[in-house]
């Protein structure tokens, strides 16, 4: 029996009453629901486990909530290659491409096989630090190194496959993958790349010298950063989710992670999402052929 697992938004309100409407849907074919402890909603007939053994218990995973919560799915399951099904509960919605009102049959699709699904790359970051293990965590948008609580820019010397770029002082760096690229890093200036393209982006965050302009990288790039002095306050924040402070002699090295997330993919393209979030122009000549005059 396939087994199914949910990871709910913060906020539990709507997400509890679609995961309520979805379980006996799901037991009624023969099929287990899973919930995590952590999200403290458990349906009659559901099984539950620690949100860290999700990905090993489940045979794909259901997101009800936004862009946030597919940021903690892609952290529970990516690592097992479960295929993620997001619901729109949020609100910008880029990363969950399904209305709740079309979950059910969403949901059937997808364990009927008749969805296709998509790799979105990850990053893996790794927070060196003399005489301590290794701290390693993955990024489905960004790794960014940025000042915390005090107005202060950072000094930043950037490496990329043992060859030194720049050294930056901005009030931070993003590093973003092409799903990351519509979030903090375009906010930022930086580029937006399609996601079907294999690159990571370099943006700095209000950089001093206004000739720092953002990067795109290859995803096989290696990207080692080495800070200043003056740490007070600075942080590494992975999609602003975990974070961490800095002592001197810190060194962040980011590469593309081996474990992609396996996404369920809506039938819009990447042009019709852009067009809809970001409220871009739309052309008015609706009879047009596709691919201009």
């Amino acid at each position: 029996m396939p087994r199914v697992g949910f990871i709910l938004k913060p906020d539990k309100s709507d997400a509890g009453v679609l995961l309520e409407e979805l379980v006996p849907w799901l037991r009624a074919q023969d099929h287990v629901p899973v919930v995590t402890a952590e999200d403290q909603i458990v349906p009659d007939g559901c099984e539950v486990v620690p949100e860290s053994e999700l990905g090993a218990a489940v045979d794909l995973a259901v997101v009800l909530g936004g862009d946030g919560t597919m940021l903690r799915a892609a952290r529970l399951v990516s690592d097992h290659a479960r295929p993620v099904l997001g619901i729109n509960l949020g609100r910008l919605g880029f990363l969950v491409g399904f209305a709740p009102e079309h979950a059910k049959q969403a949901l059937a699709d997808a364990l009927a096989g008749r969805l296709a699904h998509t790799k979105r790359m990850r990053l893996e970051v790794t927070l060196r630090r003399n005489g301590a293990p290794p701290v390693v965590r993955n990024a489905l948008n960004d790794a960014v190194v940025h000042q915390g609580a005090m107005a202060r820019l950072v000094e930043i010397d950037a490496f990329v496959d043992g060859e030194f770029v720049a050294s930056y002082r901005a009030d931070g760096l993003i590093i973003a993958t092409p799903t990351g690229s519509t979030a903090y890093n375009m906010a930022a200036g930086g580029p937006i790349v399609s996601p079907n393209h294999a690159a990571m982006t370099l943006t700095p965050i209000c950089a001093h010298a206004l000739t720092n302009r953002p990067l795109v990288l290859s995803a096989n790039s290696r990207i080692r950063l080495q800070l200043g002095t003056d740490l007070r306050g600075v942080l590494l924040t992975v999609d602003a989710q975990w974070g961490h402070s800095f002592l001197e002699g810190d060194v962040v090295e980011i590469c593309a992670a081996s474990a992609p997330l396996v996404m369920f993919a809506a039938s819009k393209s990447f042009f019709d999402v852009m067009r809809d979030k970001l409220h871009w122009g739309a052309r008015s000549d609706k009879g047009a052929h596709k691919g201009g005059s």
